[in-house]
């Protein structure tokens, strides 16, 4: 990897199919701008369509000739996640990105439409049943690529199978945690499910250190967080991070260049809080197969998607995955 990978390095993406939930802010946001920038169609998976319209008007700002779809999808909502995918579908047969970014962070308890903690259900679990859904498509375009947005709350997070769902001891910090450690522990799965079945198409994962972005304002709206908590944002937040330009260059890193590895979880590499991205150690979690393997299995139980990895497997035409509405 180059000491100082920058957009530039973007690859030619011409005639290449990416998705992106949560496009329409924050690391999505500029995400679709140095994606479409590059000659990519860009869909913009977003759960509100007025704010999702003017994300899009601001990206052909900046990139005239942009190639954007926009299109719905409210990871709160397992029927949402389902319904995307069948639509995208019907209008596309490749996938060369799907890059899972949208994400709700420190939130008060409370439960998606199909009774799931939101943190994790929006975090993790719209994002595995929507992998699922779509993984006829990614395996069928050749050197696809499925990316997860995770964070630094990921170093100190744990899965908790016991309680996943925070019924019986739930703090917004630790949920969040075990959601963003949720999602660089599915990139590292699919990864090597991908590979032990002879595919070559990759997953990874990515935090972007330090950043100011719409998430940790709404997440501050949202909990009515304490005095001092909100001093810490509003203060010391714009003295230690990083911009937006730069925090989100692990991502689209991870995303977009060939060098970028399978299984790698990327972040910038001054103490993992600011600068350019490098690989990075996670969590030792990420290095137990046997939890992996749990939380997979766990993970297809509460959305009813079971992934496919047979190469001579004939996808489902509707929805590539099983797929049933969870009823609890």
């Amino acid at each position: 990897m180059s000491n100082k990978w920058t957009q530039n390095d973007i690859p030619n993406l011409t005639g290449k199919v990416v998705i992106i939930t949560g496009a329409n802010s924050g690391l999505g946001l500029e995400s679709t701008k140095a994606i479409a920038a590059k000659g990519a169609t860009v869909v913009m998976a977003c759960r509100n369509l007025n704010k999702a319209e003017e994300a899009k008007a601001e990206v052909i700002q900046t990139v005239p000739k942009a190639k954007l779809d926009v299109m719905q999808l409210d990871n709160a909502s397992l029927a949402s996640v389902h319904e995307f995918a069948a639509a995208f579908k019907a209008k596309y047969d490749r996938l060369d990105i799907l890059l899972n970014n949208a994400g709700v962070m420190a939130i008060p308890y409370s439960l998606t439409e199909d009774g799931f903690e939101t943190q994790l259900g929006v975090n993790h679990l719209a994002h595995f049943a929507l992998t699922g859904l779509l993984l006829d498509v990614l395996l069928k375009t050749p050197n696809s690529r499925v990316h997860s947005t995770s964070s630094s709350a990921a170093f100190t997070g744990s899965i908790n199978l016991d309680d996943l769902m925070g019924e019986e001891n739930y703090g917004r910090w630790s949920a969040y945690g075990q959601s963003k450690l949720a999602n660089a522990a599915f990139a590292t799965e699919l990864d090597k499910r991908l590979k032990t079945a002879g595919h070559n198409t990759i997953a990874n994962s990515s935090h972007p250190g330090i950043v100011m972005t719409n998430l940790q304002s709404n997440s501050l709206e949202m909990s009515d967080a304490p005095f001092f908590e909100r001093i810490t944002y509003r203060i010391i937040g714009p003295l230690v991070a990083q911009d937006i330009e730069m925090g989100v260059l692990p991502q689209l890193y991870a995303a977009t260049a060939p060098q970028a590895q399978g299984g790698a979880f990327y972040g910038p590499r001054l103490l993992r809080m600011r600068g350019y991205p490098a690989e990075q150690h996670c969590n030792d979690a990420l290095n137990d197969d046997e939890l992996l393997r749990q939380f997979w299995e766990v993970s297809e139980q509460l959305t009813d998607v079971t992934y496919n990895f047979a190469k001579t497997a004939v996808a489902d035409p509707v929805s590539g995955a099983s797929y049933s509405k969870v009823t609890k």
